[in-house]
């Protein structure tokens, strides 16, 4: 741990967290020594690892950390404007090289893959936001489209607009998926209605709904970060 009041410059080089990185590399560095290393500088009184040690506290996960808000950062103590702003840039940045993912065209035929896929993007989302996975004949990823956000309601998720996007890219098949910012990803009964609905309106024009899957997070109590309602049995065989 570090000394109380002591500055990152006051610390044997081989404890600094930048000559830390060189010689060791990124991976061998805590959390708190990487968000230092982002924040820079201190305030008086703390240094930017007592900073940052006091933003892991404060937010409790990286996950949380990461879907924090400008006004929220700046609540810490030694955490201004500049030192939010580069903190929610590089989280921004490690969300879209996950979305660069999609780019590779993997084959999603399972629902731990398809959760691998959006995972780190879902974890920024405060509210539920419904995504549609467009897949080809191989189920090789097409595109990802948003079709809605807030609480899953057959009034927000209409076939008509889930469709008209799969037919649109050629789609021979679709996965649903969308995220439950609570962390639980237990189907509602809303979801279980849609999730049939959307079953029947696919099959009307042959359409395959391969699953359904929910993100959330994962636990103690909870080893897996999502939910399929097709290993759930709530598809029709």
């Amino acid at each position: 741990m570090t000394t109380p009041n002591l500055r990152i410059h006051d610390l044997p080089q081989s404890e600094r967290p930048r000559e830390r990185l060189v010689e060791f590399g990124a991976d061998a560095l805590k959390n708190s020594e990487l968000i230092a290393i982002l924040l820079r500088t201190g305030v008086k009184g703390a240094s930017a690892i007592q900073v940052a040690e006091q933003l892991l506290q404060k937010f409790n996960t990286l996950e949380n950390l990461s879907r924090a808000g400008l006004p929220e950062l700046r609540k810490i103590k030694g955490v201004g404007r500049d030192k939010a702003i580069a903190l929610k840039s590089a989280f921004t940045l490690a969300r879209r090289m996950a979305r660069e993912l999609r780019q590779e065209s993997p084959v999603l035929d399972n629902p731990e893959t398809i959760a691998d896929l959006l995972r780190e993007e879902n974890r920024a989302y405060e509210v539920e936001q419904f995504q549609v996975v467009l897949l080809n004949t191989r189920r090789r990823l097409i595109q990802i489209e948003k079709i809605t956000q807030g609480t899953l309601d057959t009034l927000l998720v209409h076939p008509r607009e889930v469709f008209k996007l799969a037919i649109s890219a050629n789609a021979a098949a679709i996965v649903l998926v969308h995220n439950h910012p609570s962390g639980d990803p237990s189907p509602s009964e809303a979801d279980i209605k849609v999730t049939r609905d959307l079953i029947r309106a696919g099959q009307l024009l042959k359409i395959e709904v391969l699953d359904h899957v929910i993100l959330g997070r994962q636990t103690g109590q909870r080893s897996r970060d999502y939910a399929s309602l097709r290993e759930l049995g709530y598809f029709y065989a």
